[in-house]
């Protein structure tokens, strides 16, 4: 694997820095060497991230990263709109003039700046926009072909954005496969390409009408090539989520049958502003996907600002209010998926 770093401009410690997040619990694209960011500078990527060591530095400039060999700086930052925040900027700049070339997970393309694209070719280092649309040719419509397939689909869906999706996923994955079940993960987003995912496209670049026919694509593809037992959805923001409503595509279109929700329990609003409405319960978003025409099998839940005591209260509170086995996946994996996965394939082979 090629070597990079992570840029995040001080965000290092915010929902903001997700993608550095993915990459620093898992990437099999890229060897991480260094996180750069200046105010959690001097700390172990890990323990800023989740209180684990990872022996990936975080170290304060990019230079600095240099005797580590580098061939490539990613941006490491997800904001919202897309766009390139504070000086984050210069620091692309900086690792264009240090022959890095840049790998650019935001709307804000790299390749639309003049003055960068100048920069890159002067230095003769790449740039890659991995959210540049695909063009018309490229893109696959929809053609009902997923209701032949026999695989169970999974769709692991969020009540808002920024709760762990795409980490529970790959959680999940990991864990079937331990437990000898051929999980395959199909991505929807930039950090699940970078993670080195094979199957999928980037939702949020993706044209309108297309998006039905590539998740359909994606999903064919991996259960052609992979012959796997159970394919996952990562699931890009919420059924609910009023900036960016999204998830019923996977359920209808790819025919996801079967649910993970997952859901912070203390969180009140849709990313936290009280102007874009309150998160609804739980037990309505079940009921919603039950009358979108799938079933909940299981919940983890987000414990941001949870104590460790809290966590496991609301776990066995969501247990007994829902009726479902509730994962915690930062605190003991998801083990707990295992049982009503094994059900699902049980099924499959009675069909």
């Amino acid at each position: 694997m090629d070597k990079a770093i992570i840029i995040t401009n001080g965000l290092l410690a915010t929902d903001n820095a997700k993608t550095a997040h993915g990459l620093i619990r898992e990437s099999n694209r890229f060897e991480i060497v260094a996180i750069v960011d200046f105010a959690s500078a001097g700390k172990d990527a890990g323990e800023v991230l989740d209180g684990k060591k990872r022996n990936i530095p975080v170290i304060k400039s990019i230079e600095e990263t240099l005797h580590l060999k580098p061939a490539y700086c990613i941006v490491g930052v997800a904001t919202a709109g897309g766009v390139f925040p504070g000086d984050l900027i210069e620091e692309v700049k900086s690792a264009i003039k240090n022959k890095l070339s840049v790998i650019n997970g935001l709307h804000d393309h790299l390749i639309e700046r003049q003055d960068i694209k100048e920069l890159a070719e002067e230095n003769e280092v790449t740039l890659i926009d991995i959210r540049i649309p695909k063009k018309r040719k490229d893109l696959h419509f929809w053609t009902g072909d997923i209701f032949k397939m026999k695989t169970p689909v999974i769709a692991v869906i969020g009540t808002d954005c920024a709760l762990g999706k795409r980490t529970t996923t790959r959680f999940v994955m990991n864990e079937c496969r331990e437990a000898g079940i051929n999980a395959q993960m199909i991505y929807t987003g930039q950090t699940g390409w970078l993670q080195g995912g094979k199957y999928g496209f980037i939702f949020d670049s993706t044209l309108n009408d297309f998006v039905s026919g590539e998740l359909e694509h994606a999903i064919l593809t991996c259960d052609k090539k992979t012959n796997a037992d159970v394919i996952l959805i990562e699931g890009q923001s919420a059924l609910r989520n009023p900036t960016g409503p999204c998830g019923s595509e996977m359920l209808i279109s790819g025919n996801a049958k079967s649910v993970i929700l997952v859901h912070a329990p203390k969180r009140k609003y849709y990313e936290h502003d009280p102007a874009w409405g309150e998160i609804h319960s739980v037990e309505t978003e079940i009921e919603l996907i039950r009358l979108l025409g799938s079933t909940v099998i299981a919940i983890a839940l987000n414990t941001e600002h949870c104590t460790n005591e809290e966590a496991f209260a609301f776990q066995k509170e969501y247990e007994q209010r829902t009726k479902l086995p509730v994962m915690l996946p930062l605190q003991e994996g998801c083990a707990k998926i295992l049982t009503p996965i094994r059900e699902l394939l049980i099924n499959k082979n009675k069909a």
